[in-house]
């Protein structure tokens, strides 16, 4: 017989969260609740990984076409930039996840920046060649000429 978890997971989250109220140990599900607590953190490192694409893939935009920068582009960046400092806030276990993270998202933001510019993958450098602290920094825009967030 399929137990809740398989045919309601709400409900088995609802019924699981009563039990450790009641601590009711006997009767929780703890494969599926172990399996469900681990995929929260695997979120988490997703969540930072998308973010840092998005970020990067604008960042490339910025610089590689100047000539297209938008107040979307702008709007993006910071957003970007400000849910990536929430997020290793509350995360802090992420940070030494950050290299690899960095390394993921940058690939995806080159296909990003080329699928938006239109420019060749072969425009964009192998290597990402922004540091972390330059990436979530409100005053960093690469490329010339300088930002001038009056501008916009």
């Amino acid at each position: 017989m399929p137990n809740l978890y398989e045919t309601d997971f709400y409900g088995w989250t609802l019924q699981q969260a009563e039990l450790l109220r009641h601590k009711d140990w006997s009767k929780i599900d703890l494969p599926n609740l172990l399996e469900e607590i681990e995929s929260l953190g695997k979120q988490q490192r997703q969540e930072l990984r998308n973010r840092l694409s998005v970020l990067l893939g604008h960042l490339l935009k910025w610089q590689y076409q100047p000539e297209h920068r938008s107040r979307s582009w702008l709007a993006t960046i910071r957003l970007q930039r400000r849910e990536t400092i929430k997020l290793l806030v509350d995360n802090p276990s992420l940070k030494p996840y950050l290299p690899e993270a960095l390394q993921s998202a940058y690939e995806n933001g080159k296909d990003l920046a080329m699928g938006e510019t239109n420019l060749p993958l072969k425009t964009f450098p192998s290597e990402c060649n922004y540091s972390f602290e330059q990436i979530v920094d409100n005053e960093f825009y690469p490329g010339e000429p300088s930002l001038n967030v009056e501008e916009f």
